[in-house]
């Protein structure tokens, strides 16, 4: 055990250790990179054909990793990528950033993690450090990951180490990028933890340790149900507010005056992207075998999900006052991705509202300048342009997602209707606006 634990410090120290990154997505991909420009050789591991065909090909998938960036990592020789477990046989330390969706709206699907963590263990090399950073209920690294992990004859604290690190990558965030964002570890043991402190170092200002793993994962799931709670608060507040003709918007800023005591909340058509909708699941689920049921979890969830519905009732509404029905009115959808200015369609709400109005037969469109084109239900969709002319063909324009690069004062001269699930239009009081 001294042999393998010091000779990995000693490789930590003097970053001559070689890295795996288990799946080159959204949180593994900008962690290989991070770790590639602090000149750590890293291997990334990537079964997905379209994704390795555009690494070889030097071109980013991601919109918070430039082309040149990749291409600069590629050409220094401190990154590469392969589909090929094998490739951790060279690692001194694994990092698996995987995907943990749900299998229906309330039972976790750890499969993705227990696919790669098994072909791990047929690849990994004594006194080598595993970490997983895919967000998952407490209990994960300990009842799951360890024992297979374990199962091919090699033994924790003898011949690895292993850890748990919750991925807090924010995609678009350029004032927290992921050397700026604290990191929090977990070990199985004590030397484990600050062996997956030190790696963190190369590329974090600041790693927080704490006292097991399943403190490591709970603390993400509490960041995201704080989240949940109070989102599904405030847009329960902004429907609850509407009943009552008052404006939700001009509430939230009188009550953000007091500067202490509020954290203010925003409502939305919905909540999109990989975190906020499943993850407190995570939890919710994990409680319900302690006997525990997270009434709030599962009420928020409830709330944020009905919004999509609720933003096509509003709408009808709005189209009723005016003697048009849903079926047959021309809507035109902005933003379909489920966060400002990120090119990210998973889970979006925009794409649910898409989804609403077509069963109601309405003619939709949309404009997003990240998504030029949309495959949606065997059918093909292309971004209209923006237009005046285009514009004024339309019975509403529903403002879903509010990227920077739309010309906000076109649609507000041109368009007809404009529903504004954003508050883009903050402050204006003409007929045509629709607030949420």
């Amino acid at each position: 055990m001294d042999n393998n634990l010091t000779g990995l410090r000693k490789k930590i120290s003097q970053k001559r250790l070689k890295l795996a990154v288990v799946g080159l997505g959204y949180v593994g991909f900008p962690l290989a990179l991070e770790f590639a420009k602090k000149k750590v050789k890293v291997i990334g591991i990537e079964i997905d054909a379209g994704r390795l065909h555009s690494i070889l090909q030097r071109k980013s998938y991601i919109s918070d990793i430039s082309n040149q960036e990749l291409k600069k990592a590629l050409s220094g020789g401190y990154f590469c990528a392969s589909s090929s477990f094998t490739q951790v046989r060279q690692a001194d330390a694994v990092l698996i950033c995987v995907p943990t969706p749900l299998k229906g709206k309330y039972l976790p699907d750890i499969s993705f993690i227990k696919n790669a963590v098994s072909q791990v263990a047929l690849n990994l090399k004594k006194g080598a450090l595993v970490i997983l950073e895919s967000t998952t209920y407490p209990g994960t690294t300990d009842e799951v990951i360890l024992p297979l992990l374990e199962s091919g004859g090699l033994r924790h604290g003898e011949d690895f180490y292993l850890c748990f690190s919750p991925e807090r990558i924010d995609p678009g965030n350029s004032k927290y990028p992921l050397s700026k964002i604290p990191k929090v570890i977990g070990g199985v043991n004590k030397e484990a933890g600050l062996l997956g402190k030190a790696v963190y170092e190369i590329i974090v200002n600041k790693v927080v340790i704490v006292s097991s793993t399943r403190v490591a994962e709970i603390t993400k799931l509490l960041e995201n149900t704080f989240r949940i709670v109070n989102i599904g608060l405030i847009d329960e507040l902004a429907m609850m507010a509407h009943k009552m003709k008052i404006d939700i918007w001009e509430v939230i800023d009188a009550a953000a005056t007091k500067p202490f005591g509020f954290m203010p909340f925003y409502p939305g058509p919905g909540v999109g992207g990989h975190c906020i909708p499943k993850d407190p699941l995570y939890l919710y689920w994990k409680a319900r075998k302690f006997g525990f049921k997270s009434r709030f979890i599962k009420l928020a969830s409830d709330v944020i999900s009905y919004m999509p519905g609720y933003v096509v009732k509003r709408l009808a509404e709005a189209l009723k006052a005016e003697g048009l029905e849903v079926k047959g009115s021309n809507i035109l959808l902005i933003g379909l991705t489920y966060k400002k200015d990120v090119k990210d369609l998973r889970k979006s709400p925009s794409l649910d509202i898409f989804e609403i109005l077509k069963k109601e037969r309405a003619r939709v469109s949309y404009h997003d300048p990240l998504i030029p084109y949309l495959k949606f239900a065997e059918l093909n969709f292309k971004s209209l342009p923006l237009t005046q002319a285009n514009l004024h063909k339309f019975d509403c324009v529903v403002i879903a997602t509010d990227h920077s690069k739309i010309d906000y004062n076109l649609i507000l001269r041109s368009a007809k209707m404009v529903f504004d699930a954003r508050n883009i239009y903050k402050g204006k009081a003409e007929r045509k606006i629709i607030k949420l």
